[in-house]
């Protein structure tokens, strides 16, 4: 089966001879590691097989964030990371997405207006949550960008995992939502009103000589919110698995032509699986698009969940744990080696 890097070899070289001038050097830098991925130009060592004494050569990882070859280890280190700061409470998913009407001046700023992004979107559910005729409470969030829709478009937009309640302004006290809440605390329409206006203010702050389209004052900006039924460890593995990959794994990859690429997606419309051929200069264009820039994280804690809050946070936990019986905790287990190719024992 084809995989991206075969997509990348066979169309990269006149995609950087046609583009290559005007490429951002994260994309450049992408195309160069994912080629270089597992080869010989990125060094290797010698792994002995325990059962049968066999040596291996083992090539190196680039450990790009784009290359479908990696960020498996570097995942499983995250979501470990992130189920130790979870507090025992329900959880709700929330997603905030900008107008297309923004897409294409969005792409043109990446780095000022993706940052608007995030903060825009916390900021209003703050302001929301802030106000006693809802929570009264200051909340919590864990935000990761996602840039694309499942046939590699531009469509930014912000998942949140948000705990399901906030702390009083006494810094004791854990405020839950009232009951007659079903869907989310706040009203999700008011909360997208306030992230329009909000985001088009720092937006516009942030980048005062640049034109903005304009947006009919009656278009509905989309945000969405539910419980997270399945348990927030679901989402969390849901939001982890482009952390460290960008928006395309190499089973997608159906044929890789002389001049096309033909992938597999999902539509969100009617759920069936159906396929998608592009030329090979459109495919890069759409794969390398979700590259961020140098430097830009796309994943970010904000409230009672940014770091500098760990102590609260520790604290939130063992004020909100159920009481259980005390039990000697569990031997660290190790790491499983590699199985051996040959012998499959060692």
């Amino acid at each position: 089966m084809p995989r991206i890097v075969d997509v990348v070899r066979r169309h990269g070289p006149g995609y950087l001879e046609r583009h290559g001038a005007s490429m951002l050097p994260s994309h450049v830098r992408a195309m160069r590691d994912i080629v270089r991925c597992r080869t010989p130009e990125m060094g290797g060592h010698l792994a002995e097989c325990t059962q049968c004494g066999r040596e291996h050569l083992l090539f190196h990882s680039c450990r790009n964030r784009v290359c479908p070859q990696c960020g498996h280890d570097a995942t499983v280190r995250w979501l470990a990371k992130q189920r130790e700061l979870l507090l025992p409470v329900p959880y709700f998913h929330v997603v905030f997405t900008l107008p297309s009407e923004l897409r294409r001046l969005v792409r043109s700023h990446q780095k000022a207006l993706l940052s608007v992004l995030f903060r825009a979107a916390f900021d209003s559910l703050t302001a929301l949550c802030t106000d006693p005729h809802y929570l009264g409470a200051r909340v919590g969030a864990l935000a990761v960008l996602h840039t694309w829709t499942r046939t590699l478009e531009w469509h930014p937009h912000v998942h949140m995992l948000v705990p399901g309640g906030g702390l009083a302004a006494d810094g004791r006290t854990w405020v839950t939502p009232p009951r007659r809440e079903k869907k989310f605390f706040v009203p999700v329409q008011a909360l997208a009103d306030h992230f329009r206006g909000h985001f088009l203010a720092l937006a516009r702050r942030a980048l005062p000589d640049v034109a903005f389209p304009h947006i009919p004052w009656d278009k509905k900006w989309i945000c969405f919110a539910k419980p997270a039924v399945q348990g927030s460890d679901k989402v969390l593995e849901y939001l982890g698995r482009y952390v460290h990959r960008t928006a395309m794994s190499d089973r997608a990859i159906v044929a890789c032509g002389e001049s096309t690429v033909t992938f597999s997606y999902r539509d969100s419309r009617d759920g069936q699986r159906k396929t998608m051929t592009l030329t090979g200069q459109e495919f890069l264009h759409r794969f390398l698009q979700h590259v961020p820039p140098k430097g830009f994280h796309r994943v970010r804690a904000f409230g009672l969940l940014h770091p500098e809050h760990r102590d609260e946070l520790r604290r939130l936990q063992l004020l909100l744990a159920p009481r259980q019986p005390a039990q000697s905790p569990a031997p660290p287990t190790a790491k499983r080696p590699l199985p051996c190719p040959h012998c499959n024992q060692g």
